[in-house]
């Protein structure tokens, strides 16, 4: 069968990104054959489908760019015609999108029914964006909201929650209205999402008379897995140095349990962390690492940690840390406790307090217990994140969706 994959960016930007080159690489290797359609961009990675590819649009962009998202925030006349064009040539037998709001638009899915009312649309949700116009459930103020869940996202201007941007909020308010207005949202086959969270939280804002299904996401051929008992004694987080991550609250944490903290990445309050820390020789920084330096300083962790204080999905840090054997120290929000058996291969918190007392735990376990907490972390990945597995599940529910 014949596979497109639609997605904003086209380069490894982020987690979605992740998913969606794995995806196209486990189905190609089984077979089948994948198009994509995206956004047109410099840093993306060549592809014989980008002359459909959309134009540039971002607030982060040159003015070109952001008047072009700011005009074709809720429709775009481009991606309709592009993606009539793309499905005239490739014929594909299933579509499914992932990214597609603002830069794309949901214009894309009138373009496919009117091709082919039977074509079966899958939507992976890696986010909350069809129930909360700021796609997190977090307000301008960076706090948990989930205003907008009562279908009125009027919240979302009065709160400024995208960018604290009331403007901004505005548009997104307008974006949302409009496709609700659409009933795009009820032409998409099923809602594939990586977290019970995830699925609870859609079914709960009532936005389609569609399906949701929980599916964890796949992790790709290349990952590493294996299990690693031994360690250097310090916690390990990676990923972005956001507000909503976290990691001040982790600096405490970890400061009151005594034990050494490694912080990788970077983001909007990398330097305010950095001056927080200073005074704590337990805290290093050790900037943005990827590829095998990543995954040393991963084999090397006593534990990941994920203090996250908004509501994540299925992160893939957790996901590669896992695979690695490595056992998690997460926060009770989102999917993250999805992850974990408490006690089994990591430990759960649901405040401050706790979080400094399970990190001493864990670094006080015997040798024999981290090893065993490192073997399940291992082989709950091994069953969780199988692509091979997720490409037979999804084809499973195409099977269904086409009787």
């Amino acid at each position: 069968m014949k596979v497109l994959l639609v997605n904003k960016f086209h380069y490894m930007k982020g987690g979605s990104e992740r998913y969606y080159f794995t995806l196209a690489e486990t189905f190609k290797s089984k077979g089948h054959d994948v198009v994509f359609f995206a956004m047109a961009d410099e840093k993306n990675i060549p592809c014989e489908q980008s002359k459909y590819f959309v134009s540039n649009s971002s607030v982060g962009g040159g003015i070109k760019s952001k008047l072009n998202m700011v005009l074709h925030i809720a429709y775009s006349k481009e991606a309709y015609k592009k993606m009539k064009a793309l499905l005239a040539e490739e014929k594909p037998d299933l579509v499914i999108l992932n990214l597609v709001h603002k830069q794309i638009t949901l214009s894309i899915i009138d373009a496919i029914k009117e091709y082919n009312a039977k074509l079966p649309i899958f939507w992976t949700m890696h986010d909350l964006i069809t129930v909360c116009p700021s796609y997190t459930m977090l307000d301008g103020a960076g706090n948990i909201c989930e205003a907008c869940m009562d279908g009125n996202f009027g919240h979302c201007v009065e709160k400024k929650c995208i960018k604290g941007s009331k403007l901004m909020s505005l548009l997104s308010k307008y974006e949302a209205d409009y496709i609700r207005k659409k009933g795009w949202y009820n032409k998409v086959d099923l809602y594939i999402c990586p977290s019970e969270f995830y699925k609870k939280k859609l079914k709960e804002g009532k936005f389609t008379k569609s399906p949701i299904v929980c599916m964890r996401n796949p992790l790709s051929a290349d990952t590493q897995f294996g299990v690693n008992d031994n360690d250097k004694g310090y916690a390990l987080y990676f990923g972005r140095l956001s507000k909503e991550k976290g990691v001040k609250t982790l600096i405490d944490e970890a400061v009151k349990a005594n034990i050494k903290l490694y912080i990788l990445g970077t983001g909007p309050i990398e330097e305010e962390l950095k001056e927080y820390a200073q005074n704590y020789s337990n805290v290093e920084f050790k900037g943005f690492q990827t590829g095998q330096a990543l995954t040393d300083y991963i084999k090397n962790a006593r534990c990941v940690v994920l203090p996250s204080e908004w509501y994540e999905n299925g992160p893939y840090s957790a996901m590669e840390a896992m695979a690695l054997g490595k056992p998690l120290v997460v926060s009770d929000n989102g999917g993250l406790p999805e992850l974990v058996d408490d006690g089994i291969n990591g430990y759960i918190y649901s405040d401050k307090a706790q979080l400094s007392e399970k990190l001493t735990k864990i670094f006080a376990l015997s040798q024999s217990d981290y090893s065993s907490m490192c073997k399940q972390s291992y082989e709950r990945a091994k069953m969780l994140f199988d692509a091979n597995s997720y490409i037979d599940n999804l084809l499973a529910e195409y099977s269904k969706i086409k009787k």
